[in-house]
């Protein structure tokens, strides 16, 4: 069955971007060694992209023309009106995230479902009880304030470390899951 997976980097403090949705941090760590497998790995069982509407307007703003995920169907969540990028598979969606699980569901067919961000989206996933793991690059920074990690009102229940490992330039990936609790049918 398709995980829900939230696959992002962060700030040694938590935070995934500045207040002003500033990367100019992370990307000063473009390249690092094992970074390119580790997406690569990733995206090879990734069949479906849920991403919020600040997240594709800034790929739009520091990537256009560019649409990075071509062949691979693609859920925006927004209140704004947008154009799907040439070639895109994207759909722009509003309402709670659970209307749409069994959307995704069925487009990620045997793989996963990314939950590219921002924040606010994943916790909604979060929330809802529909969020099976988090990817997370904590990248040797520290930012003092930001978009949180994963902004919610109150604590997770306990996640499990599945995975764990060095990467270059001092960043480090872990892999956590929020257990075996039952996904319930879609």
């Amino acid at each position: 069955m398709s995980r829900i997976q939230y696959f992002v980097a962060a700030s040694l403090d938590g935070f995934i971007a500045t207040a002003k949705d500033d990367l100019t941090w992370l990307l000063e760590f473009d390249g690092f060694e094992g970074g390119k497998e580790s997406y690569e790995s990733f995206m090879d069982g990734v069949g479906c992209i849920v991403m919020g509407g600040e997240t594709f307007a800034w790929l739009m703003e520091h990537e256009p023309g560019k649409w990075p995920y071509l062949g691979t169907p693609c859920y925006i969540f927004t209140h704004h009106e947008f154009a799907a990028p040439p070639g895109s598979d994207v759909t722009f969606v509003r309402g709670p995230v659970e209307e749409f699980i069994a959307d995704f569901i069925s487009d990620a067919g045997t793989k996963n479902i990314w939950v590219v961000g921002g924040g606010n989206l994943a916790a909604q996933f979060a929330a809802a009880g529909r969020l099976d793991d988090i990817i997370l690059s904590v990248i040797p920074v520290v930012l003092g304030d930001g978009k949180r990690l994963l902004p919610l009102d109150g604590p997770t229940p306990p996640l499990e470390l599945t995975a764990s490992r060095t990467l270059g330039r001092g960043i480090v990936e872990l892999r956590y899951s929020f257990g075996s609790r039952e996904q319930s049918a879609v």
